[in-house]
């Protein structure tokens, strides 16, 4: 256990180290990454004005602070794609990484955990600015707060196993393009990514408490927003542990047989 929090610590320092080295890209990255919110919010927030306020329980107001949250949830999300496994394996970054003694998926968490800090530092100045320009209604509790802080970290462990198991597709084939595209669809409309869940329609709203979607996106971001009432803030961080659980679960279950395919094919 020592031998891995070392390496958690070791990595995750790397990672600060060499996100700050490039911090004017990272601003840049997030500053392009505003565009997308910013239609969300004024298209919904010209929504609301047009009936007579509110639509779905959100104003004007709790739509700009619904967005300016996302973006800090969005880069939280950003974590290695299948795209990045493909070139693993074509560049045989993977075979070199199955030399070391530490688990792949050890390594990619606490890099891009690291990555994180450097992420919610350079977001606040741009929080700000949006805060500013939009006027958001945000008052959130103690426990929203803290609540939030907890579930920006469960969203990414969540996302990190998703995709991590997306990407090991690869193993059986190196084109994964198709099906990311279809993931990222069904997140897009399912996760409170492109609209908050109470805008959508009860048949989607019953699909997506069967799937992880949402506790990567909209439960994070109206933990902090207040939409949620204490025993579902609690709930959702209990949701969000069994989803990181049984992602766990399942990247051991398909590492071990894809191994085993990948060997066969290397060999």
């Amino acid at each position: 256990m020592g031998g891995i929090l070392d390496l958690y610590w070791s990595m995750a320092r790397t990672a600060v180290l060499a996100q700050f080295q490039y911090r004017v890209a990272n601003y840049f990255y997030m500053i392009g990454m505003i565009a997308e919110p910013l239609i969300y919010l004024v298209v919904w927030s010209s929504v609301a004005v047009a009936q007579g306020g509110m639509v779905g329980g959100y104003t004007p107001g709790t739509f700009a602070a619904y967005y300016i949250v996302w973006t800090l949830v969005r880069n939280m999300n950003i974590v290695i794609t299948p795209y990045a496994w493909e070139w693993r394996i074509k560049q045989g970054e993977l075979s070199a990484a199955l030399l070391r003694p530490v688990h792949l998926l050890h390594t990619d968490i606490a890099y891009f955990a690291g990555w994180k800090f450097v992420v919610i530092l350079l977001w606040f100045p741009l929080a700000a600015l949006l805060a500013l320009i939009f006027r958001p209604t945000l008052n959130p509790s103690l426990l929203e707060v803290g609540v939030f802080a907890l579930a920006i970290w469960g969203a990414f462990l969540i996302r990190m196993l998703l995709l991590w198991l997306m990407g090991m597709v690869t193993f059986w084939t190196t084109r994964v393009s198709a099906l990311y595209e279809l993931y990222f669809a069904v997140e897009l409309i399912l996760s409170g990514r492109l609209v908050p869940m109470s805008l959508l329609p009860d048949w989607a709203r019953n699909l997506a408490g069967w799937l992880p979607f949402q506790w990567t996106f909209g439960f994070p971001i109206e933990a902090l927003v207040g939409q949620l009432p204490p025993e579902q803030l609690l709930g959702g961080l209990l949701i969000q542990l069994l989803w990181i659980g049984l992602g766990l679960l399942l990247v051991q279950l398909v590492w071990r047989v894809g191994i085993r395919r990948y060997g066969a094919v290397g060999g």
